[in-house]
Formats: C-alpha cells, structure tokens, sequence
C-alpha cells in the first residue's frame, strides 16, 4: 500500500514540476523521505529500494513527457530485469535523492540507473532492464526515448550474461 501512496505523490509531484528543458537524456533528481512503513526495525528493507526506483522511473517519464502519449498508445513498460547493489544502509527518516538515467539502450530494452544517495553519498544502485511493450510486440526504445547511450558498459554486459545464463 505504501507503494501506491508513494507512487500517487510522485504523480502529483512530477506533474507539477518545471519541465523546461528536460529529456530522457538527463539526469533527473527526485527526493524521497524514509518512513516507519519503509523500515524493518531501524533500516530500509531491502524491496523497498526497488519501490523508490519504481517511483523514480515514474517520475522521470512524467518528466520527460513520454508517460501519456505511451498510455494514449497503448504502450506499457515491462521490467524485465532488476539488480541492485547495496552500498550503506538507508536509516528512518533519512531523506534520499534519487538520480535517475538512461545507461544504455539497445533494440530491445532500455536500462536504466536509479542512484540512491544521502547527503551526496552513494548508498545503493538499482539497475533496471527495461522494455516497451505495445500487446506482443516490443517497441524499440529509440522509437519513443530518442537517442540513448549506444555504447553498452561493461557491467551491464556482464549483467546480460549472467541473466542469459540463468
């Protein structure tokens, strides 16, 4: 449920901000608070990382204006892969800046990089593959995000490997 209220604010939010100049090859920043519902007993749990990246990524394609002509065209987008690496913990009522990008985009998928820091100070990363999906055909991210990253870091080679492996 915390997730839905999240999300909610974040629409709210990312509808009410300035959007000059903004594209989907930005790096955008939104903020977060970190409440008794996110926490076990004095720290972020861990599927909560992935609620913030998740309302992040709402945040940035409300942003970058491709939310509403992807709903008027029917087109969803569809996690297909999620990694996060763990740096520090994030504590209760910490305030966390989200950096979201785009890192690479192929054909098929986009991958995105959802930066969670404190007070400038990297505390996780989560990863995000990610495609576009109209019914059964995958849309190619060019077609909808623009020019992305063409150049496909290495980690993120490595990270296809182990997931084609698996």
């Amino acid at each position: 449920m915390m997730g839905l209220g999240r999300n909610l604010i974040t629409l709210l939010q990312a509808t009410l901000a300035d959007k000059t100049g903004v594209t989907p090859q930005s790096c955008l920043s939104t903020h977060f608070r970190i409440t008794p519902f996110d926490v076990g007993l004095r720290v972020l749990k861990s599927d909560r990382y992935l609620q913030l990246a998740e309302a992040a990524q709402l945040d940035f394609m409300l942003r970058t204006r491709r939310a509403v002509p992807l709903v008027r065209a029917g087109i969803g987008f569809v996690n297909a892969a999620q990694l996060v690496r763990f740096v520090q913990p994030i504590g209760l009522f910490q305030r966390v800046q989200v950096n979201t990008r785009i890192v690479f985009a192929d054909e098929r998928c986009a991958y995105f990089s959802h930066q969670l820091c404190v007070q400038g100070a990297l505390h996780a990363e989560v990863l995000v593959k990610m495609k576009f999906k109209q019914g059964r055909r995958t849309v190619p991210p060019h077609e909808l995000l623009g020019d992305c990253p063409a150049d496909k870091p290495g980690h993120l080679v490595a990270w296809d490997q182990a997931l084609a492996a698996s």
